[in-house]
C-alpha cells in the first residue's frame, strides 16, 4: 500500500497505462512542461516525451477533434479538459463525432478516447471553473461516463478507461484532489470494474446515493445520521452510464427509502433520471417519495457565496429527515 494523493493517484496510473501500451497518448492545455493547472500530469513529458504528452492550443473542440483522428489510427488519447465549464467548446466533437461514430459504423469503428474532466467546486475559483456538466454526457448515448471520489478508484479507474475500446467521459473532483488515501498499486486483483457502484458504508433505513466529490459529504451525513439511532446505506455509483441498477435497485428495496445527492442543480439533474427508475422499479418497496439535494437552479455563483450554493452535510441531512417524515 501506498499513500497518495487523488491527483498522484491519477497521474501513476496514466504512468501505468503509458508504460503498458505505447499508444497511449496524454494531450490538453498546459499538460505537458506545466504539469496541468492541478499537476496532475507532472513529470509525465519529462519521462515520454513531447511526442506522447502534448500541449495543445487553447481549443477544446480542436483537442477532441484530433484526439478523434488519432483513435482511428489506433491510438489511445487521454485529453485533458482544463475545467469543467472548458468542456462546452468541445461539446459538437463529443456528442456529434466521439459518441455517434462506432454506431454509425456498426461497430467498426472503435474509438479509445478518454475525455478527464476536473469537476465540481470548493476551490474558489472564477467563472466557468466550476461547473457538474454531467447530465449533459449521461443524455448522449454512446458515451461512458464515470466519476472517481478517492484515490484508489482513481488509480484503478483511469486505467480501466484508458483500456476501453468506448470513450470515456471521466469526471475527477477537483476539490477532492489533495486527499490522501492508502493505495495498492501492486496488486490489480482488487480493482471493482468502473461501470459498478459500491456500497462504501452499509445501511438499513435509507439509501444515499451520490458520486464523486459529494461521496464523503455522504458518509459524514450517515454519520451524524447515526447518532440519531438511522443507519444510512451510501453507494458510490462511481458510473453515471451504464448505471449499476441491481446494486441501486437491491439497496432501495432494503431500506425503502433513497435520497439522491449531487453537486449540480437539482432542476432536470442526474439525480431525476435515477429517482424516476428507481421508482419504476421499486415503487411497492418504497416508504416515502425518492427526494433529491444538490445545487440551485442558477449559473454557479461567485467563489464567495458558494458555500451556500453547493449542497452540504445539512442540505443532506433535511432530505433525510423529509424522507422519513412520509
Amino acid at each position: 500500500m501506498t499513500v497518495m494523493s487523488l491527483s498522484k493517484a491519477l497521474n501513476e496510473g496514466m504512468r501505468k497505462a503509458m508504460e503498458d501500451d505505447p499508444k497511449v497518448l496524454i494531450m490538453g492545455e498546459d499538460v505537458g512542461k506545466l504539469g496541468g493547472v492541478f499537476r496532475v500530469t507532472d513529470g509525465l513529458q519529462k519521462d515520454f516525451g513531447e511526442d506522447r504528452v502534448i500541449d495543445t492550443p487553447l481549443a477544446e473542440s480542436g483537442i477532441i477533434g484530433t484526439a478523434i483522428g488519432l483513435a482511428l489510427r489506433g491510438y489511445r488519447p487521454v485529453c485533458e479538459i482544463q475545467f469543467d465549464g472548458f468542456v462546452f467548446p468541445a461539446a459538437d466533437q463529443i456528442i456529434t463525432q466521439l459518441a455517434k461514430m462506432p454506431m454509425r459504423s456498426l461497430g467498426a469503428i472503435k474509438l479509445p478516447v478518454v475525455v478527464r474532466i476536473p469537476c465540481g467546486g470548493g476551490i474558489g475559483a472564477v467563472e466557468h471553473h466550476s461547473e457538474s456538466p454531467e447530465a449533459y454526457f449521461t443524455h448522449t448515448a454512446g458515451l461512458r461516463v464515470v466519476a472517481c471520489s478517492n484515490p484508489a478508484d482513481a488509480y484503478s479507474m483511469i486505467q480501466q478507461a484508458i483500456r476501453s475500446d468506448d470513450p470515456v467521459i471521466f469526471f475527477e473532483p477537483k476539490r477532492r484532489y489533495w486527499e490522501k488515501a492508502d493505495v495498492d498499486t501492486a496488486d490489480t486483483g482488487w480493482w471493482t470494474p468502473m461501470d459498478k457502484g459500491l456500497v462504501v458504508r452499509p445501511g438499513t433505513d435509507l439509501t444515499l446515493l451520490t458520486h464523486g466529490p459529494m461521496v464523503k459529504t455522504c458518509l459524514e451525513a450517515a454519520q451524524a445520521a447515526e447518532e440519531e439511532g438511522r443507519s444510512l446505506e451510501v453507494i458510490d455509483l462511481r458510473s453515471l452510464n451504464p448505471l449499476d441498477q441491481p446494486l441501486v435497485m437491491d439497496s432501495v428495496r432494503k431500506t425503502g427509502r433513497a435520497v439522491v445527492v449531487h453537486e449540480a442543480p437539482v432542476n432536470n439533474g442526474f439525480g431525476a433520471e435515477l429517482a424516476a427508475r428507481i421508482t419504476e422499479r421499486c415503487f411497492y418497496h418504497l416508504e416515502s417519495p425518492v427526494l433529491r439535494a444538490g445545487g440551485f437552479s442558477t449559473p454557479y455563483p461567485p467563489s464567495k457565496l458558494e458555500e451556500h450554493y453547493l449542497p452540504d452535510l445539512d442540505r443532506v441531512l433535511d432530505a433525510v429527515d423529509r424522507a422519513f417524515a412520509y
